[in-house]
C-alpha cells in the first residue's frame, strides 16, 4: 500500500471494511475485528491509528509475529492475511492487515474456552444474534435453513392428501407405513419433519413450505407478495395487491384411477393471479380478438420457482413480485449462497441452498433436472421477447431479477 493511499483511507474514517486500532490492542480484541470483517466481506485493519484517524504509529516489537499468532490461536477457521507496514510522517509506521471475505463462515473468536461469532454492522463489530449466526452457517454450507423446525407446528399442520400423494406416487408406497408414528418417522427421514426432543416432533421449514396447510399461519414470511402498479414506480395506484398463502405442491387426486391436479400450489396460484396482467387482447387479421403474451409464461414461472426454492429462509420477509408498466421485478430474500456470483449463475454453475425444496420441485416437474433454467430458459426467452437481457442485482439482503416486456405473440 502506498503512503498516499493510507493517508486517504485514514482521512475518510472507518467503515464496513476498514478498522483502526491502537498499537496496544489485546489479542482477543484484534481477533474480534478479524472475525467480524471476515464474516462480512473481508477488509483491512490498520494498527497504529486512533479511532478518529490520527496516526500514532506502532511501537510493539515483532508485531508481525504477534499478529500471525492472533490469527493462528484466536481465529477459527484459520485465515491467512497479507501483512505490510507503511511509513508515514515523522518516521511513524502503520501496520496494514488485509484479508478477503471468508468462505468458511461463520468465523469465531476462541478465547477463555468460548467461541464467539461477531459480525460487522457499519463501522462496529458486534456479537451475532441467533438469526445472524444461522444465516452465516447457511452461507458457509454448514446448515440448510430449510431443515430448521417451525415452532408450533405438528403433523396436523401438513395437508395429508398432498403428503399421501407424495409418498405414494413420487417416493413409492413400500416405506409409507400404516400408523401415525410410522408416517412421522418417514417424514423425519425425508427432512419434512424433525424430532426436537423425545416425543416432540414438528415440521421443518421445507415440510411446511412444500405441504403445509396455510403456511403463513405459522411462518409469516412463507408467502408470495404480488403487487401490480399502473405506472413505473410505487407512487402509482395499485391494480392488484395480494399475498399468496399456499404450499408449494399442488393437490392431486387419484380417486378415479387417473391422477389429476385438483388445486394448484403457490406457483400455480401465482400464475393465475398474474396472467391477466401479462397478456393483452388485440385484433388479428381476421378481425377477431386474441390474447398476446407480454412476457413469456415459461420464463415467469421459472423465475418464481427459483425465487422460492433458492431463497434464504433465515430472512423473515416474503418473496416480492412487483409488476410495473415497463418491467417486472422479482425480489428473493437473501444474497447468493456461499461463493456463488451472478457471473457463475449466468454461466450455468449450480449451488443449492435448499436441496429438499429443489429436489421436490424437480420431482413434480416444476424444475428441469439439469437445474439450468435461468441460463437455458429465462435469459433466451426474455431477450427474444423484449430485446433486452434480464437484469440481476445482488446485495447481502436480496437478489432482484428485473424482466422487461415485449410486444408478445398471439397465443
Amino acid at each position: 500500500m502506498l503512503k498516499a493511499e493510507l493517508l486517504e483511507i485514514t482521512k475518510n474514517g472507518e467503515n464496513s471494511g476498514i478498522e483502526f486500532k491502537r498499537d496496544d490492542i489485546k489479542p482477543e480484541q484484534l481477533a474480534k475485528e478479524i472475525v467480524a470483517l471476515s464474516n462480512l466481506n473481508g477488509g483491512k485493519i490498520f494498527i497504529g491509528v486512533e479511532d478518529d484517524g490520527t496516526i500514532t504509529g506502532i511501537q510493539r516489537n515483532n508485531l508481525q509475529e504477534w499478529v500471525m499468532n492472533v490469527f493462528r490461536d484466536k481465529v477459527h477457521p484459520m485465515i491467512i492475511p497479507f501483512y505490510e507496514e507503511v511509513e508515514v510522517e515523522d518516521k511513524k509506521r502503520v501496520a496494514v492487515i488485509s484479508f478477503p471475505q471468508g468462505i468458511a463462515k461463520p468465523y469465531v473468536v476462541r478465547h477463555n474456552r468460548r467461541e464467539d461469532v461477531y459480525i460487522r454492522l457499519g463501522d462496529r463489530s458486534e456479537l451475532a444474534s441467533r438469526e445472524q449466526q444461522a444465516r452465516l452457517y447457511s452461507i458457509g454450507g454448514l446448515l440448510h435453513a430449510e431443515t430448521m423446525p417451525v415452532s408450533g407446528s405438528n403433523l396436523q399442520s401438513l395437508d395429508r392428501q398432498r403428503i399421501d400423494d407424495y409418498l405414494t406416487n413420487i417416493m413409492g408406497n413400500e416405506e409409507k407405513g400404516s400408523s401415525e408414528s410410522d408416517l412421522i418417522k418417514r417424514l423425519c427421514n425425508l427432512g419434512l419433519m424433525i424430532e426436537i426432543e423425545k416425543s416432540h416432533v414438528c415440521c421443518t421449514i421445507a415440510g411446511l413450505i412444500l405441504f403445509g396447510l396455510r403456511p403463513r399461519t405459522l411462518m409469516r414470511y412463507a408467502g408470495l407478495r404480488v403487487t401490480v402498479y399502473k405506472g413505473t414506480d410505487k407512487e402509482y395506484e395499485t391494480i392488484l395487491d395480494k399475498t399468496i398463502d399456499e404450499c408449494f405442491i399442488g393437490q392431486w387426486d387419484s380417486g378415479t384411477g387417473v391422477r389429476r391436479l385438483v388445486r394448484g400450489g403457490s406457483i400455480d396460484l401465482f400464475m393465475d393471479s398474474i396472467e391477466p396482467f401479462i397478456t393483452q387482447e388485440k385484433m388479428n387479421n381476421s378481425v377477431r380478438r386474441e390474447k398476446i403474451k407480454i412476457y413469456p409464461i415459461e420464463a415467469i414461472r421459472e423465475v418464481i420457482v427459483n425465487a422460492l426454492v433458492h431463497r434464504d429462509w433465515t430472512r423473515s420477509i416474503d418473496i416480492e413480485v412487483a409488476l410495473y408498466s415497463d418491467r417486472m421485478e422479482v425480489i428473493s430474500p437473501g444474497g447468493l449462497q456461499n461463493t456463488m456470483t451472478i457471473e457463475k449463475m449466468k454461466a450455468g454453475q449450480r449451488s443449492h441452498r435448499n436441496p429438499i425444496l429443489v429436489e421436490t420441485a424437480r420431482d413434480y416437474g416444476y424444475m428441469e433436472a439439469r437445474g439450468m433454467g435461468i441460463r437455458k430458459k429465462v435469459f433466451p426467452l426474455i431477450r427474444e421477447y423484449s430485446g433486452k437481457a434480464p437484469l440481476i442485482e445482488e446485495t447481502d439482503d436480496f437478489v432482484k431479477l428485473t424482466l422487461f416486456p415485449g410486444k408478445g405473440e398471439i397465443k
